[in-house]
């Protein structure tokens, strides 16, 4: 099967589900848990104090993702089903320029890389190995959401299901960074968790019908806090 025609949603079977959850599971080892989603500095700043302000943050952390990743995975997912290379270059380095920190960066692009390396590896997928070299040999920058996309693409799985993917990943990484960094219940991750997907169908509908150019990544009170992180003394996350 080519990528091609893995643009069709593949059917609801079993296999198409278990490997969805296989690609967004926490065990892939990708190295999201060395990331904090910018929680780190939120809380050292004190943004972020109590149950309510994390969930907050957490919710605006999704929202934010889908304007932004979330509109460059459902174009790169498109691309990826035509085979487009070029037009996947031109995808992700979008969305590299739009992260402004070197944090966040560092962030989507080992994120992205690893993933395209595991992904080849664990599908054998043609052109899933082509875009891996792409990165490899530095003609892209090879950012997560585009590395997401290309991966389901070419399994046949459709653009919702990479991006409700995606969007899990933001909230589970700050949830679970939590844990860590704060007084706070697996209880109440669970129960923000719940309530932050409850939205995921019509982010989606957002974000599969926006432009390109539409993809925004204005978030000043985060792009402050990665600047305080980077000179932190004390670091639990590299972010």
């Amino acid at each position: 099967m080519t990528a091609a025609d893995a643009g069709a949603a593949a059917p609801d079977t079993a296999a198409r589900l278990a490997r969805m959850l296989q690609f967004w599971d926490s065990m892939f080892p990708i190295g999201g848990f060395a990331f904090s989603g910018g929680l780190e500095s939120a809380i050292q700043k004190r943004v972020v104090t109590d149950a309510d302000t994390l969930q907050a943050f957490a919710r605006t952390a999704v929202e934010q993702a889908v304007l932004g990743d979330g509109i460059a995975l459902v174009w790169a997912h498109r691309a990826a089903a035509a085979e487009d290379v070029a037009e996947l270059v031109r995808i992700d380095e979008r969305v590299y320029a739009r992260k402004l920190s070197s944090e966040t960066r560092t962030m989507s692009v080992r994120m992205g890389k690893k993933f395209a390396e595991m992904g080849a590896e664990v599908t054998g997928a043609p052109f899933l190995r082509t875009w891996r070299s792409r990165i490899e040999a530095g003609d892209t920058p090879g950012c997560y959401p585009v590395a997401l996309a290309v991966n389901f693409a070419v399994q046949g799985l459709p653009a919702r299901d990479a991006f409700v993917v995606h969007q899990y990943g933001v909230a589970a990484m700050i949830l679970s960074a939590a844990l860590r960094l704060m007084k706070i219940s697996h209880v109440d991750t669970q129960r923000m968790l719940y309530r932050l997907t409850a939205d995921a169908d019509a982010a989606y509908e957002a974000a599969a019908v926006a432009r390109l150019a539409d993809m925004a990544g204005f978030a000043p009170l985060s792009e402050i806090l990665a600047a305080a992180h980077v000179k932190a003394h004390v670091r639990l996350f590299m972010n």
